[in-house]
């Protein structure tokens, strides 16, 4: 099983049995979009600024700092429903349109 699939199965589990007294994934899950939206924007600044530091020292923090953006999303999708494998099929989709496309097609349905 890929690491991904791994965590976003302890994830779920975690969410089933919603004990936030004993798993911090469950009590981020308890704080809703607010509190997992936080520490996904939060997560993503640390990424930013850990891929501007120099060196292998650099590249070593903007791994880990790219690993809590990567469990704090999962977080997130898992909050809604949504499960890695939708996130998959839909950059699937976007195969073989260029960006600007795929962004106008984006604009063109809200």
């Amino acid at each position: 099983m890929r690491p991904l699939d791994q965590l976003e199965a302890t994830i779920a589990e975690r969410k089933a049995a919603a004990d936030a007294g004993k798993s911090y994934t469950a009590k981020l899950l308890a704080g809703g979009v607010e509190k997992v939206g936080a520490k996904v924007t939060e997560e993503a600044a640390e990424v930013v600024e850990a891929a501007a530091e120099p060196g292998d020292a650099g590249r070593t923090h903007t791994i880990a700092e790219a690993g809590d953006v990567l469990y704090h999303l999962l977080v997130l999708l898992a909050l809604r429903d949504i499960k890695l494998a939708d996130v998959e099929a839909e950059l699937a989709r976007r195969f073989g349109m260029s960006g600007l496309e795929e962004k106008a097609s984006r604009s063109s349905q809200t």
